[in-house]
């Protein structure tokens, strides 16, 4: 049986061992889920609905230990942890009014009537990534569920165990069994087989834009429908006339939260020539103020990263040179510590500037107007998120209509909420979760007409 060690990234120590799901094993799982969805698919929208309402019960009685998981598993700190469990109880809520009011259409047409249904597509399979591993998984499962479908989901290799403990949570729930169930192991057996599997109706891949552009060759052999939120470099746009002490103190939360393992991150900070020696010096105190620090400690903002692998990519970015404007502090180790780190790049093509390092690491670029800002903030492969700071509401919505982008925010970092739409241009991905329209994604359309003719 292969298995992975699993590390707590802030000392180095052994948490325990997870074994991997057998191919043999994921074939299983999806006959499973694929009878248990019949009868899912077949209670009536209220029923769905309430259980759904329990499933989120059980995650809220839950919020410490699933916290507690995290910390240890991907050392997020605690008050980040809590958070993101009770955003997972948030979005079973919010899907569960979904079964309800999935609608379909009566379209007047001659000769008779014609409706339309919402179908669940079936089996779902949802690969979910490393550095938010409670939060994105429920993005894909709740509404999946709320549309009527089973889930098989299959969780990160290094950070499995609060993903486990959701599956846990829904039988306890009362949910069938068989109809979300989390399966371990490796992209190369557990997710491909969810792709190439005949009876895996949809995927949701959230990850690299390189693995997402494998997973979507795959599930064009079957047209199968794909869901993918890939990677990110996004822009943090300064101009002169917004608020910039404002500004300057808030950049450093919208790249450095989860120690900068985050595709949303605003990675690339542009600020207008005519205030950008005073924006760094703003910048500089508010970066080092960042408190990098043991997970479990209520004051730490941000932790380490998630492995030795991906602490060696991230400094492999950067240079010890002149490059470095200023860094703030971490810890000696043991650990992955990697400090908050802000470079001022040679040119627009440096590597730190068009890659997702995916790390505490930011640059800073100076523009000249407008239409500079947008270009610069386009010169990318990805269009996932970033940020406008101005006090100019016309000059705001220009910016913001020109960055080619799929979220956006004005005066705030903020990036995503479940009742709105989330998803990427360009390299960042294809299709959208969140919002109310999400369940929709996990349904076919079926057109009925009905003769009135005799």
């Amino acid at each position: 049986m292969t298995t992975t060690t699993l590390i707590n990234p802030a000392d180095e120590t052994v948490i325990g061992t997870i074994e991997h799901t057998t191919l043999e094993q994921v074939d299983e799982a999806i006959a499973r889920a694929t009878l248990a969805q019949v009868g899912w698919a077949a209670l009536a929208p209220a029923d769905r609905a309430a259980a759904l309402r329990r499933f989120a019960a059980a995650v809220d009685g839950a919020i410490d230990s699933l916290a507690a998981l995290e910390v240890t598993n991907s050392g997020h700190p605690i008050g980040q942890a809590r958070w993101e469990a009770g955003h997972v109880r948030d979005v079973l809520n919010y899907y569960a009014a979904a079964p309800e009011r999935m609608l379909g259409q009566q379209i007047p047409v001659a000769g008779g009537i014609n409706v339309t249904f919402l179908e669940p597509i079936g089996v779902v399979g949802i690969i979910v990534p490393w550095n938010f591993p409670m939060t994105i998984a429920s993005w894909g499962f709740a509404p999946a569920l709320a549309a009527g479908n089973a889930v098989v989901l299959k969780p990160a290799e290094w950070t499995p165990l609060t993903a486990i403990r959701l599956g846990e949570l829904a039988l306890q729930a009362g949910l069938p069994a068989g109809l979300f169930q989390v399966l371990p192991g490796t992209g190369s057996v557990v997710g491909e087989r969810f792709v190439t599997h005949p009876g895996v109706g949809k995927i949701v891949f959230t990850g690299s834009t390189k693995v997402g552009k494998h997973v979507m060759a795959g599930c064009s052999e079957q047209v199968k429908a794909v869901t993918l939120e890939l990677g990110g470099k996004s822009a943090n746009v300064v101009f002169a006339d917004s608020d910039l002490e404002k500004a300057a103190a808030t950049a450093p939360y919208s790249v450095f939260e989860n120690a900068g393992q985050d595709c949303c991150a605003r990675s690339r900070i542009l600020v207008q020539r005519s205030v950008f020696d005073r924006f760094l010096e703003l910048l500089e105190p508010a970066v080092k103020a960042v408190k990098v620090g043991q997970p479990g400690d209520a004051d730490t903002e941000m932790g380490p990263l998630v492995s030795r692998t991906h602490f060696d990519s991230v400094a492999a970015y950067v240079p010890d040179d002149a490059s470095v404007a200023f860094r703030g502090s971490a810890p000696a180790g043991p650990g992955f510590w990697f400090p908050p780190t802000v470079l001022l790049p040679a040119s627009d093509t440096d590597r730190t500037v068009t890659d997702e390092i995916f790390g505490p690491v930011v640059t800073v670029q100076a523009f000249d107007d407008e239409a500079d800002a947008i270009r610069m903030a386009n010169a990318s492969q990805y269009g996932l998120s970033g940020s406008v700071w101005t006090r100019d509401l016309g000059r705001a919505l220009r910016v913001s209509r020109g960055i080619a982008a799929g979220n956006l925010s004005v005066n705030s970092n903020s990036s995503v909420r479940y009742s709105t739409p989330f998803g990427g241009f360009k390299q960042s991905g294809l299709g959208r979760e969140l919002g109310p329209d999400a369940a929709e994604a996990f349904t076919e359309t079926k057109n009925v007409f009905i003769s009135t003719v005799d």
